[in-house]
This record gives structure tokens, sequence and C-alpha cells, in this order.
């Protein structure tokens, strides 16, 4: 029987599966897209002018509060209110309290060989 790779003892476990390929999170937009004063600025040069640009501009500073609307209207928990998030944070704070005494709890019970730097 030919073998296509080198040929492994029967003891060696085969090598690890590369790790499936993880979603990553879509970056943030630059700073700079979340500001409004390049266009209000734009606005009121345009209106200073008298240029007929100014409902361009408008336009487009309608445009972006429209954007930024349908951003934060999706952001992750926009819609969980106050007192939601407040019992959130002392469900999670209970669990880590309750994790760490089961941690101390464990450490005590000298199953565990912990070097000591």
């Amino acid at each position: 029987m030919a073998s296509s790779g080198p040929a492994r003892s029967a003891e060696e476990p085969p090598p690890p599966e590369p790790p499936a390929e993880q979603k990553t999170p879509p970056l943030p937009p630059a700073q700079e897209e979340f500001s409004f004063l390049p266009l209000v600025h734009d606005i009121i040069k345009c209106m200073d002018k008298d240029s007929q640009d100014v409902h361009q501009v408008l336009n487009e500073l309608k445009n972006k509060f429209q954007e930024m609307r349908k951003l934060i209207s999706s952001m992750p928990g926009i819609g969980v209110s106050p007192e939601q998030q407040q019992q959130q944070l002392q469900n999670l704070r209970e669990q880590v309290r309750t994790k760490n005494e089961l941690l101390q709890k464990y450490k005590s019970l000298c199953m565990f060989e912990i070097p000591k730097e």
C-alpha cells in the first residue's frame, strides 16, 4: 500500500485539523464618518456665498442623519432597558463571584500542583 504522505507510527496522533475560519466582526467605521461638523461647515459656507449647492449639502446631512439612525438602531442591546441592563450586570457579577468561590475551593483541595515562582 503506497502512502502519499510521510509514514506515521501507530502511536502518533493525527495532525490537528486547521481551525475553522472564524468570522471576524466588521471593523467600525472611521471616526470621521460619525462627524456632522464638516457638513454643517459646508452648509454655512454655501449660505455665505449664496451658493445653489446648499440644497445638495443639506441632503447629504439628511442622509448622514438617516445612516446614523439606522446604525444606532442596529446596535446590539439598544432595545434593552436600563433596568434590564442592571439586572444582567447583577447576574454576571453573581456568576463571577460564584466562579471565584469555586476556583478557591478547587485550589484548596490540593489536587493541582501550582508552581510557585
